[in-house]
């Protein structure tokens, strides 16, 4: 067992060259590998995915492409892969590739929401809470709050300085890497009182806007040894009206039209898609007030998407109750349940209050990534109360659809997106 614990702390050595070319035709990508001097050695990534997995980073540093006449992202824009010693504050147990490609993911997603101070917490690549607000603590708080409990372990990424009211909640909390474009005074002797915790200060995440301008070349590597290449996803979705208005005609020549969401529902709306970019498909983000509520990811069929959000809804607003009233998680006051009658009390009046609040759902906006093939997760969602509805449109159920959210009691609002935004 003391083995199998030791292989999270050693490091793997990687046999990969200090350069790497990509050839397309008649242009070529120059990508150079990143290592850093630490503890006096020269460092490149901790391990790959796992602890067996040597793994290099590159970072694009000369050539370019105009394929397709499109803008393309060049050298010197690099934000994750320009990281440099001087930037890794506080190296901890210095970073493996899934770090990396959380911080990353991270600026992916608050690239669409550089108006406000915005928060994002990820595990596995993918957000379990995120938030805009007024500042970055508030945003933090609330971004924590959305899912304590995948939280522990997870990324932090900001896109405003990290502030001493940020700290004090990640140092209170456990969290393996804190990224941010500038430390306030003062805040980062507060976060190095985790010792373990990579502390990373990348200016590029202050002008993540830059961003949205040109897409990259997204290259995916089959099982096989082959390569998929793409343009990167680039979001259409930049302000309100970019949305589009949900109708459609049905064969026999009838217009079905959505109410037009609210000022306030459509900010959220555009909010939770610009969170959707970064969270991998089939997923659905219930969304209220500039915050996640439930984010559902992963699912191979759509309603399934819905039910898990709205299962993760109900456990986490459980869990917050919990933790709030008793300092327990919720799984913990399960446990006690089992046998103590006070904690078997507090267990059934914490489900009840779950239950009659709905998990918080009602009140909320539901953005989907791909569109709704029938009308079971537009149902599953309106059960719960959500008053808005963001989806890419194009189902040959359309009609049937929007029927949903018209026959809801409220009325329920739908736009469409106009694009689909899978992440594989």
């Amino acid at each position: 067992m003391a083995d199998l614990k030791d292989m999270y702390k050693n490091m793997q050595k990687d046999a990969f060259p200090e350069t790497m070319t990509i050839i397309l035709g008649d242009e070529k990508l120059e990508y150079r590998k990143r290592t850093w001097e630490l503890d006096g050695q020269t460092k490149g990534l901790r391990y790959g995915e796992n602890p067996d997995q040597p793994a290099a980073l590159y970072e694009l540093c000369g050539g370019g492409i105009t394929c397709g006449g499109l803008t393309w992202r060049g050298p010197g824009q690099g934000i994750v892969s320009a990281l440099t010693e001087k930037q890794m504050i506080q190296a901890g147990k210095h970073p493996g590739k899934t770090n990396l490609t959380d911080v990353d993911n991270g600026a992916n997603i608050l690239q669409y929401l550089s108006e406000r101070p915005a928060a994002v917490i990820l595990k596995h690549n993918n957000p379990c809470g995120a938030a805009w607000a007024d500042g970055v603590g508030e945003a933090l708080s609330r971004a924590f709050w959305c899912d304590r409990i995948a939280a522990f372990g997870g990324a932090v990424v900001t896109n405003r300085p990290f502030t001493r009211e940020a700290a004090e909640m990640v140092a209170a909390n456990y969290f393996e890497v804190v990224a941010a474009p500038a430390f306030e005074e003062g805040v980062v002797d507060i976060l190095k009182s985790r010792k373990n915790l990579r502390i990373m200060e990348l200016p590029g995440l202050g002008r993540l806007d830059e961003l949205t301008r040109s897409a990259f070349l997204d290259i995916k590597s089959l099982a096989d040894g082959g390569i998929i290449v793409q343009k990167s996803f680039v979001n259409r979705i930049l302000t309100d009206a970019d949305f589009l208005p949900a109708q459609t005609t049905t064969k026999e020549g009838l217009t079905v039209a959505a109410r037009v969401p609210t000022r306030a529902e459509m900010a959220d709306l555009r909010f939770a898609w610009a969170v959707e970019a970064g969270v991998t498909s089939n997923s659905v983000i219930f969304a209220r007030d500039g915050a996640t509520v439930a984010i559902g990811t992963g699912e191979q069929d759509r309603v399934g998407c819905v039910e898990l959000a709205i299962h993760k809804a109900y456990t986490k607003y459980a869990d917050t109750l919990a933790f709030r009233e008793h300092k327990l998680s919720f799984y913990e006051l399960k446990q006690k349940a089992a046998a103590d009658a006070d904690a078997r009390a507090a267990l059934d009046d914490i489900n009840r209050r779950t239950t009659e609040a709905r998990g918080g759902l009602p009140g909320s906006v539901l953005v989907s990534d791909g569109f709704f093939p029938f009308r079971d997760g537009v149902d599953t969602a309106i059960a719960q109360g959500v008053t808005a509805i963001a989806q890419p449109g194009g189902s040959l159920r359309d009609a049937e659809v929007i029927m949903a959210c018209n026959e809801a009691a409220p009325q329920v609002a739908m736009v469409f997106t106009g694009q689909r935004s899978f992440k594989h």
